[in-house]
């Protein structure tokens, strides 16, 4: 299914949810995670703060909705972004871990493979990254399929 005809079959059950559609995936396994979050065992993400930045992108807001792509950009489910917050990943905490429901969803787990993956993303901007750099946390709820 397109992002488009996700859209509009949710905005059939909600059609307060305007027009645009926000749609992307995940970074790093996206076939994976979005299926995380497709079966509730996903609820939050996180990303590189500095970013937004490099890419003139506003952050999440809460109460919006996006489109969960797989890696074929094909739409997996609907999500409604429900708390935004900004920390150095170095306080990320393991409630957050435990809620991105990865690996053995601890926050040693989280903080290897998070760092693994934000060296990599902010090398690519030409920054670099510290135990400080900021990162997104964003909690979510699925909202369709339900």
């Amino acid at each position: 299914m397109t992002p488009q005809e996700m859209w509009n079959a949710y905005k059939k059950i909600n059609p307060l949810i305007g027009d645009e559609i926000d749609a992307w995936a995940f970074g790093v396994e996206a076939d994976l995670l979005a299926d995380l979050v497709l079966k509730g065992e996903k609820t939050a993400t996180a990303s590189a703060y500095d970013l937004y930045a490099v890419d003139n992108d506003p952050l999440p807001q809460e109460g919006s909705f996006d489109v969960v792509l797989d890696s074929q950009d094909q739409a997996v489910c609907i999500i409604e972004i429900t708390k935004v917050s900004v920390q150095p990943f170095h306080q990320v905490s393991a409630d957050h871990a435990y809620k991105e429901g990865e690996g053995d969803k601890s926050l040693a787990y989280w903080r290897q493979v998070h760092e693994v993956f934000f060296k990599d993303w902010l090398g690519e901007a030409g920054l670099t990254f510290t135990p400080d750099s900021k990162v997104v946390l964003e909690e979510f709820r699925k909202v369709y399929p339900l």
